[in-house]
């Protein structure tokens, strides 16, 4: 029996998924250091990458892709508040991508305009799921590390916001069902999971660009609490 799509996702995956979750710049995040200048950066990023994305799948004609296409995962109209939040009204004019996001988005764009869209597959798994999943986890740091503005409905964490899905659990279950369903070869497959681990790869480099940031947050942190002890 072939083994699930999904199953061969999250087996092929695994180390590069580890392997992001364990960079400079999330280790800092979740340890509270991360500042805010750093945190808004990391938003610009993703709304780059997910414009791209979410561009491919209104442009595309690929069964495949719509047959994953689930509205309540579009993460474009929250990045857009989120971007309104840190950067003001004229946020367009403000933000550009750094090199690693437009690497992240060449990326996008060349998988959308080959002749297998469907390695697209790979990006809408390892981002959408991945948000989906931690996504409440990196809401409640955000709040703990950035302070009470970013989490009072004020703004700024429309990006981790579900709201269309009060529950995850099953949401995932029938998204992995769809998932399951693709009426794909096992090239395209592997093909897809291989596709896979180049987005972790390029989440890293993103991640790892911003690691200067963070470290320079927790350092300008621990000068604080120093100076706090020795001086009051």
């Amino acid at each position: 029996m072939a083994v699930a799509l999904a199953a061969q996702l999250r087996e092929g995956t695994k180390k590069s998924h580890t392997m992001a979750e364990n960079t400079g710049f999330v280790s800092c995040f979740l340890k509270g250091v991360v500042d805010k200048l750093s945190y808004r950066k990391l938003v610009a990023d993703l709304y780059f990458v997910y414009e791209a994305m979410e561009r491919a799948l209104d442009t595309l004609d690929c069964p495949t892709l719509k047959a994953l296409d689930f509205p309540e995962l579009r993460r474009l109209p929250g990045l857009e508040r989120d971007m309104a939040f840190y950067y003001g009204a004229d946020w367009r004019g403000k933000i550009k991508p750094s090199p690693a996001t437009r690497k992240y988005v060449a990326q996008i764009e060349k998988a959308a305009a080959s002749d297998e869209p469907e390695l697209l597959v790979g990006h809408l798994y390892s981002r959408y799921l991945g948000d989906l999943f931690g996504g409440q986890m990196m809401s409640g740091m955000a709040v703990k590390t950035l302070g009470d503005a970013v989490g009072d409905g004020s703004g700024g964490l429309a990006f981790y916001e579900f709201d269309a899905i009060p529950d995850s659990k099953a949401f995932i279950t029938d998204w992995y069902t769809a998932l399951n369903a693709l009426d794909l070869s096992e090239e395209q497959r592997e093909r897809i999971v291989e596709e896979a681990n180049v987005v972790f790869r390029l989440n890293i480099e993103v991640f790892n660009e911003l690691e200067g940031n963070a470290v320079g947050s927790a350092l300008r942190l621990a000068l604080s609490t120093l100076k706090e002890k020795l001086f009051g």
